[in-house]
């Protein structure tokens, strides 16, 4: 058995074949200063070819699989646009006397180098844009064009890694499952196979690679992300009858997917879904959930060196509210910080990034960035049902200074008779334990609540997650952490204001009861686990939930209460 992660949910069962991503071996090949312009028309005629051959494949996409998933390659045509991209490589030419070939290699090397060393696992994986855009540059370079041959009938691709565009090329009427050594649940090309149901696995050893012959039957589990190179009759048997288990699951779910999330007696709570990129919004808005918990602003300031105008932005955000109608997207305001050096920003490096410059701390200090952010958020807002979030709020004065801005951008919209939602409602994340011991106080000054379990757990047991000598000790069944959870929404229904959860603790169904039973009102997570969430809530009755978040609440350690919960789901 091989192990990675699983990006993708399901079960499949077919015989391996290997992406072929031959490039050309880059070596630094000096040049004389009499070759600069040559190598630099030559880049620039690389770049230009590049384009017209992402555009040619975005036209592809928008035509067989819809614009939204067509859309995911902008930000490889962004990288294209952006004149610092092209600068700092034709500046590698000039400066050091390098082979345009051998620029593109060294400036890409180091902007995936920047990424990759990044704590967020959103920013890490952007990394494989820059590699996809990169290596198309580099093959048009040397004339080497990538062909892909795949066979007419079933497989299971198996990769060192998957760019973006090689996924919109795949044949998906025959490609079953995708295995990759390098990739992660938040890179494109995991978005996209979720987005196409395709199951996945990434981050799996290289030994499925370079050691499991072409044509090897594999069970690829895109749930547990475990697979099974050339699998006994016994194992094959018990995948198969999986599967077809997973198929009558999926046609459950797809019979519940527009029925409440209701309890037995009637209790009625709402399930949305979590959102990266635009890209995902074609699924979500048919996957059952209600609408869009947090959508994460952030993906528009990334894989660029310059920071998106508030046209840009607006269209982005109008894109989505559009997709989603009256349902509601909350849209988080941006949420990076030392963590996260984005180049846009030119942030300092932070000894403490998680404690430090971030996040609303950015955003107010930097008030012209936030109102530009603000002015497209509103404009937006007219198109659809959409909610604005603030992060990482400590401080009361934060929230109100918050606030303000964003007033005096209504009156600015207003003045310039721009339409915008006036009675658009205004969140904050929960994730910092100071403030939600004050949450009496905040729930005056807002219309919801949003927990973030990630960020609270990190904050209220000063343990880093990503940390593996201590990562034993995060658990948001910590008692502590169920406290502030269940203060916060006491404080929210005490005010007349709702709270929901967006961490990863929504859309574990081992947590839902007793979530129901604290009278969480709003659920978030991702879209693929939640109809087992919506399964639990409409499994139980508000009365019995109560009983066991009660009982929760009394008990003393993680492993209580995550025995005690087992017990119940047993």
């Amino acid at each position: 058995m091989v192990k990675g992660i699983p990006v993708s949910a399901g079960i499949a069962i077919a015989p391996i074949v290997r992406l072929s991503q031959d490039q050309p071996i880059v070596q630094e090949v000096a040049i004389s200063s009499s070759d600069i312009r040559q190598e630099q028309s030559r880049l620039a005629h690389s770049i230009e070819l590049a384009r017209d051959q992402l555009e040619q494949l975005r036209q592809q996409t928008e035509d067989t699989l819809g614009s939204e998933k067509a859309a995911i390659l902008s930000a490889h045509l962004a990288f294209l646009d952006d004149p610092a991209f092209a600068g700092e490589m034709n500046s590698v030419i000039e400066s050091q006397l390098l082979s345009a070939s051998a620029a593109v290699q060294q400036v890409s090397d180091q902007f995936i180098s920047l990424f990759e060393s990044m704590d967020d696992a959103y920013m890490r994986e952007r990394a494989d844009d820059i590699r996809d855009v990169s290596r198309r540059i580099i093959r048009n370079l040397s004339g080497n064009e990538q062909s892909v041959s795949f066979p007419e009938e079933p497989f299971i691709l198996v990769a060192v890694d998957v760019t973006p565009s090689e996924t919109l090329q795949l044949p998906i009427q025959h490609v079953r499952g995708i295995a990759t050594v390098k990739g992660g649940a938040t890179s494109h090309a995991a978005i996209l196979a979720r987005s196409l149901g395709i199951p996945a696995v990434m981050g799996v050893g290289e030994q499925l690679l370079f050691e499991v012959e072409y044509g090897t039957m594999l069970i690829l589990d895109g749930t547990s992300g475990e697979l099974f190179p050339d699998p006994d009759g016994e194992a094959l048997t018990r995948y198969q009858e999986k599967a077809a288990l997973e198929q009558i699951q999926r046609q459950a779910y797809e019979a519940m997917k527009d029925l409440p999330a209701e309890t037995l007696d009637g209790y009625r709570v709402h399930l949305m879904a979590n959102m990266a990129v635009p890209e995902e919004a074609d699924a979500l808005v048919t996957s059952g959930v209600e609408g869009i918990g947090l959508f994460r602003s952030e993906f528009l300031f990334m894989d660029r060196s310059t920071l998106p105008d508030e046209e840009e932005q607006f269209q982005a955000y109008k894109r989505v509210a559009i997709a989603f109608g009256e349902k509601p997207v909350i849209i988080r305001t941006l949420d990076v910080g030392g963590d996260k050096h984005l180049p846009a920003l030119d942030l300092d490096q932070e000894e403490n990034p998680f404690l430090g410059f971030r996040a609303i701390r950015i955003s107010l200090a930097r008030p012209e960035l936030f109102r530009v952010q603000l002015r497209a958020l509103l404009r937006a807002s007219a198109y659809g049902h959409l909610l604005i979030m603030f992060p990482m709020i400590s401080h009361l004065e934060q929230l109100r200074e918050a606030k303000s801005i964003l007033e005096q951008t209504k009156t600015e919209l207003r003045a310039e008779d721009v339409a915008f939602d006036e009675n658009i409602a205004i969140g904050m994340m929960m994730e910092i334990p100071g403030a939600c011991l004050q949450a009496d106080a905040f729930a005056k000054e807002v219309q919801f609540f949003s927990i973030g379990t990630n960020d609270l757990v990190q904050y209220t047991l000063a343990v880093d997650r990503m940390n593996a000598h201590i990562a034993d000790l995060y658990s948001y069944y910590h008692p502590a952490v169920l406290r502030l959870i269940s203060h916060v929404i006491d404080a929210s229904h005490r005010a007349g204001i709702w709270t929901g959860l967006c961490g990863e603790m929504a859309g574990d169904p081992l947590a839902t009861e007793l979530l129901l039973g604290m009278g969480l009102d709003e659920f978030s997570g991702a879209a693929s686990v939640m109809p087992k969430v919506k399964e639990r809530i409409r499994a139980t009755t508000r009365e019995q939930a109560k009983r066991t978040a009660d009982h929760a609440l009394t008990l003393s350690t993680v492993e209580d209460v995550v025995s005690f919960l087992n017990n119940k789901a047993d």
